[in-house]
């Protein structure tokens, strides 16, 4: 494989690093104009058009009937389930909840000087469509990571979309389902799926945030429904980024390299060496392993186009870079990695030590695995119980205390010429 080696210090890195972090979104006009003629489209003519998308991209006879999954399906796909995959998914499932009951937001008020009570109110979203991809690969463990937060957090009710490629099924998906409690399930995805989620139609139910990631179509579709609802985020390609300090088992390093470009050629794997020569350890794993990989294709696409490996010759410096990079995940491989921890700023997940890889948390470490990407992790966080929150502010003014406070308001609304305002605040003064 040709992967690009970079040296930090080298004139010139900053542009090449850059060169490898930009991707292509294929966030053209073309892409924009057509899902905003589907999602018209769909508002216009509702579950005709839904299911006339479903048939065109899906290539199966959808009807306003088997478009709905039942609960006895659902049902009937977890007894289904060996029992290894079983426990498997109830383990995911308890610790991902186990984790999300620790984040759960909580009203809370207090008492002023002026004996007014302020605070905050917590409230659950009413209605949350999941959308779960059904494309390339399904991911169960996507249900559980979307689904159960929402659930911690009191939503009233859950709606997942999934679409089902020529009209196949996918058993764990639906089995993940049942398990996380989903109340409703439609076999439909792309921008359609979106579109009705985000308005309705006689046959889903309008939502109130729409969460779970898609294809290019998906997150443009996510763009152009929100304000109208909600949405969790607009990811791009699944990346990881490594920090080693070369002590590492090389197999171990490739590996986990490998576990992010096979999901798409567009993922993005990159490797921060402080040692020059375990990067070329690594790429010896690399060729011994890539033969064994049922996606060795994928893998090496993603590698060559989207993957490198930096050398950096200190901490500092694989620490400004990681910051630059602001990746979703990112794995400290190196002794005492909580030494590193206060100065790492940008980052979606960081996972710590030798024996912490990315894919434990992809699965059931219980943090969530719906991570900000493409530098996103700057300013943004991971998927949780307080993204299916929402506040309200709470005043409860005594008559002294809006007595007190009305000079300030009115001074202030004088100030921005609102004389209602003002005498509005005026009004509650008591006499003196």
């Amino acid at each position: 494989m040709k992967i690009k080696t970079l040296i930090a210090t080298d004139t010139g890195f900053k542009e090449a690093l850059s060169d490898i972090l930009s991707w292509d979104a294929e966030d053209d006009a073309s892409i924009a104009q057509r899902v905003a003629q589907i999602i018209k489209d769909i508002r216009q003519n509702g579950d005709e058009a839904l299911l006339s998308y479903t048939q065109q991209f899906d290539q199966w006879e959808a009807n306003s009937t088997n478009i709905a999954v039942r609960h006895e399906q659902l049902e009937g796909a977890w007894n289904g389930l060996a029992a290894e995959q079983q426990a498997a998914l109830q383990c995911a499932a308890d610790r991902i909840k186990a984790y999300a009951e620790r984040q759960k937001l909580q009203s809370w008020d207090f008492i002023d000087e002026y004996g007014n009570t302020l605070g905050q109110a917590i409230k659950p979203l009413q209605r949350v469509g999941v959308y779960v991809p059904g494309g390339k690969a399904a991911y169960p463990s996507s249900v559980l990571m979307n689904v159960i937060p929402a659930k911690v957090a009191g939503v009233a009710e859950i709606v997942m979309v999934t679409p089902t490629p020529k009209g196949e099924v996918n058993k764990l998906v639906l089995a993940a389902a049942f398990l996380a409690g989903v109340d409703k399930v439609f076999r439909i995805g792309g921008a359609q799926a979106v579109a009705a989620l985000a308005y309705g139609t006689k046959k889903l139910p309008a939502v109130d945030k729409i969460v779970g990631p898609g294809n290019i179509y998906v997150a443009t579709a996510k763009k152009q429904v929100f304000g109208q609802v909600g949405i969790d985020m607009v990811a791009g390609p699944s990346e990881i980024l490594i920090i080693c300090d070369g002590e590492t088992n090389p197999d171990w390093i490739a590996m986990d390299l490998f576990s992010q470009a096979e999901h798409d050629e567009k993922a993005q794997s990159i490797l921060i060496s402080l040692d020059l020569g375990f990067i070329d350890k690594v790429k010896k794993s690399m060729a011994k392993l890539l033969p064994t990989m049922d996606r060795a294709t994928v893998i090496q696409t993603s590698l060559e186009t989207r993957g490198a490996f930096i050398y950096a010759e200190s901490k500092q410096l694989a620490i400004n870079i990681a910051n630059t990079i602001a990746p979703e995940h990112l794995e400290l491989s190196v002794d005492e990695p909580s030494q590193w921890l206060d100065d790492i700023h940008h980052a979606g997940a960081i996972f710590m030590g030798r024996y912490t890889p990315e894919a434990l948390g992809d699965y059931c470490a219980g943090p969530n695995h719906v991570l900000p990407t493409s530098g996103t992790a700057r300013f943004s966080s991971p998927l949780g119980v307080y993204d299916f929150q929402k506040r309200s502010s709470v005043i409860n003014c005594s008559q002294s205390g809006a007595s007190a406070l009305s000079d300030t308001a009115s001074v202030l609304a004088r100030g921005e010429s609102l004389t209602a305002h003002a005498q509005s605040a005026e009004f509650r003064k008591l006499p003196s």
